[in-house]
């Protein structure tokens, strides 16, 4: 019973490094390698999330000391973050932190006007990138004609 009793007094200290450290490195590096910008999303806000708590954690650790089980709700909620079952931090992101981030016009890019401006960010950064590829390719006559084509198949159903 000893030794069960030190591995669960000592379970943040085991799994923590792994869970706040290990894993979210290997998976940012996945994410910079693969196409999709939605893994990038979730790791970028992985790690400022997990930046904030070791501040917030080196600012107050003489209070943080005082709160029994501060590690394990630390170790839990990193898990909560971390695990692609939950992807806590890609969830902050999409319901706290974008209502806050404004994108500035000129990262759309000077070529379009003040009215595709407004559409192109109106959509996510993956429909964007796609739309901004297609537009490039095709000119921004063939998405309008892209629009109303669908526009008239949904009436139609």
């Amino acid at each position: 019973m000893g030794v069960l009793a030190v591995i669960a007094k000592r379970l943040d200290a085991l799994f923590g490094p792994g869970v706040m450290l290990l894993y979210p490195l290997y998976a940012s590096m996945r994410a910079i390698e693969s196409p999709s910008t939605l893994d990038d999303q979730q790791w970028l806000t992985y790690w400022i999330i997990y930046s904030f708590i070791t501040l917030f954690e080196l600012s107050f650790w003489k209070v943080l000391n005082w709160v029994p089980f501060w590690t394990y709700m630390k170790l839990v909620f990193c898990m909560w973050l971390v695990l692609p079952y939950f992807s806590g931090a890609a969830y902050i992101y999409e319901n706290y932190v974008r209502k806050y981030v404004k994108i500035s016009t000129g990262y759309v890019g000077s070529k379009y006007s003040q009215d595709q401006k407004k559409v192109l960010q109106m959509l996510s950064l993956d429909g964007r990138k796609s739309v901004q590829q297609f537009v490039d390719k095709h000119g921004w006559d063939a998405l309008e004609r892209a629009v109303k084509a669908a526009e008239k198949e949904v009436k139609k159903h």
